[in-house]
């Protein structure tokens, strides 16, 4: 499958096939960000892109974050947008390698991107990498779509199949601040771990 290579992902940004990237945080990630009161919160953003989640949580003075990303371009246009973050916080290298322990993970695009057949062990490295009462947060796509991805859509009962038997769903519901190419095609996620 081509999204299980990171030369396909590298290509992308390399190319700026990106047509993903909102140019900017969109609405439902900043809220969540203004949400958060702990400064010093050990935040993981999983295939961050452009990173504008990223340039936002540095902006709003959180200091710990970390990206995950595997495409070097998508690394490397990062940097040059948030030079703010140390470039030791961003590990080029498979996710589901990934080691560390963090109290939020911020989803935003990478979930969809990942195979399907991926998912399943999506939830379980997520779970593993949060600490004790961590969370996941960010957004998920709310429906199918009738191309073959990525992305790739999902449903309510495939995220509670999937996440709830290791997580606690404190929120699984439609964006109302949604970017209008998203717009009623979101939901807001937060999932506790267990």
């Amino acid at each position: 499958m081509k999204e299980q290579s990171p030369d396909y992902w590298n290509q992308r940004y390399l190319d700026s096939n990106i047509p993903w990237d909102a140019g900017a945080v969109t609405g439902p990630v900043k809220a969540i960000v203004d949400s958060l009161g702990d400064k010093n919160l050990r935040i993981l953003v999983p295939g961050a892109g452009s990173g504008h989640e990223v340039a936002y949580l540095i902006e709003k003075g959180f200091g710990n974050v970390t990206v995950c990303e595997w495409a070097p371009a998508a690394a490397s246009l990062l940097l040059s947008r948030v030079p703010q973050l140390p470039g030791h916080h961003v590990r080029i290298e498979d996710f589901f390698q990934l080691t560390g322990e963090f109290d939020l993970i911020l989803e935003q695009t990478f979930f969809c991107a990942i195979p399907r057949i991926q998912r399943k062990a999506y939830a379980g490295k997520i779970h593993e990498l949060l600490a004790p009462g961590g969370a996941l947060r960010g957004v998920l796509f709310s429906s199918e779509f009738p191309t073959e991805g990525p992305p790739h859509g999902g449903s309510r009962k495939e995220y509670l199949q999937l996440f709830e038997p290791l997580f606690e769903v404190r929120k699984l519901e439609i964006c109302e601040n949604s970017i209008p190419p998203r717009r009623k095609n979101e939901f807001e996620i937060h999932f506790v771990k267990r």
